[in-house]
């Protein structure tokens, strides 16, 4: 059973940067698609962006330009980093490990962006 831990999440001002990490407890192998997902109160979890094992980088739209994704295979970790925060980016922020068909996920991080 793979485990996924978050961190970083906090309270920022519009205009700010948070990074936010995820260490697996297994090894990140070049084939696994590393994700990370927002969910808002009363809504469904959405995708922000994913990397995948050939280091293809998807973005939605609204964080183009202000989010990247990153990975360092050798300590099991994935990284958010986000600048020009905007109070819409606010939510919980899931990191996604996708691997032979199985799916993984952690507990979360709360992001809040004050304007």
């Amino acid at each position: 059973q793979v485990q996924l831990v978050e961190s970083g999440g906090g309270l920022v001002q519009a205009g700010g940067s948070l990074r936010l990490s995820c260490v697996a407890s297994t090894n990140i192998v070049s084939f696994d698609t590393m994700a990370w997902y927002r969910q808002t109160p009363g809504k469904q979890r959405n995708l922000v962006v994913s990397l995948s094992g050939r280091d293809y980088a998807f973005y939605v739209d609204s964080v183009k330009g202000r989010f990247t994704i990153s990975r360092d295979n050798a300590n099991n970790t994935v990284y958010l980093q986000m600048n020009n925060l905007e109070p819409e980016d606010t939510g919980v922020y899931y990191c996604n490990l996708f691997r032979s068909s199985a799916s993984y996920w952690g507990q979360g991080t709360q992001v809040t962006v004050s304007s």
